[in-house]
């Protein structure tokens, strides 16, 4: 289903909050500091009145895109709180061009309308679902910026650029270990109340979703636990903390991308 459920609003919305992202990431070498953190919060607020139309506005339709683009929506919150506080950080133009591309894959892409069986509390559910995607996309992406921070130091590059490694690393599994509360939460849900949430006859099965989000929990209490016990740090921590973001973004998206795209069915 391809723009069959986007009004007129909410695509004009999400439009212009994609244009509002791409800007700043064209115009990197033209931008001020300023300009650029002004672009970026004016995009994020056009973003999340794009996502608050479509949810919040029967009838509601949810997907793998819609997914993707609130995961993008809580790590360029994320980011706007922690460029306050450290100035220095240096992902702006990258999270614009992804925030662009999340906002144009959820008009696209639309997903499915929710379970007519669905409680009030399905709402919940998928709030802490998609802030732990978001607060393990924001990981990730510090996790990145930890390795490039390796990178200078081996090769005698400028110490002083971008976050210092130790702050980059405290901050990394911080995020790790909020969002593996959230999954956590997420999953207890799931397992002990699907027939509250989703309403009866959608109670826990083992399907492509669980198995590879279980998985996911595993991995992050593995390096949560590896951390905590065995001082796991460096290339091993961050490929561990990779893998367990692949398999959780093929727990949700990637089960619900093959069914929508590839197979053409809600369900």
């Amino acid at each position: 289903m391809i723009l069959a459920s986007a009004s007129p609003t909410s695509l004009a919305l999400s439009v212009l909050a994609a244009c509002s992202y791409a800007w700043p990431a064209l115009r990197a070498a033209h931008l001020s500091s300023n300009a650029a953190r002004a672009w970026v919060a004016w995009a994020w607020f056009l973003h999340g009145a794009a996502l608050a139309w479509g949810l919040l506005l029967p009838p509601t339709y949810f997907g793998f895109a819609t997914a993707l683009s609130m995961t993008a929506w809580v790590v360029a919150a994320v980011y706007a709180i922690e460029s306050q506080i450290y100035p220095q950080l240096q992902t702006r133009w990258a999270l614009s061009a992804v925030g662009a591309a999340a906002v144009l894959l959820a008009c696209i892409f639309p997903g499915a309308p929710l379970p007519s069986t669905a409680t009030i509390w399905l709402p919940t559910h998928l709030a802490f679902g998609v802030a732990s995607y978001g607060l393990f996309g924001t990981a990730v992406v510090h996790a990145w910026l930890m390795s490039r921070a390796e990178a200078r130091i081996r090769q005698a590059a400028d110490p002083h650029s971008g976050l210092p490694l130790l702050t980059l690393e405290r901050l990394t599994y911080r995020f790790v270990a909020a969002g593996f509360v959230l999954l956590t939460a997420t999953l207890g849900m799931g397992y002990l109340f699907g027939d509250v949430v989703y309403g009866k006859g959608h109670a826990w099965h083992w399907d492509h979703k669980t198995v590879f989000s279980v998985l996911s929990w595993i991995t992050f209490a593995v390096l949560l636990l590896g951390r905590a016990r065995f001082g796991w740090r460096g290339k091993r921590a961050v490929a561990v903390l990779y893998t367990g973001s692949v398999l959780l973004l093929l727990g949700y998206v990637g089960s619900r991308f093959v069914l929508e795209v590839l197979l053409g069915r809600s369900a």
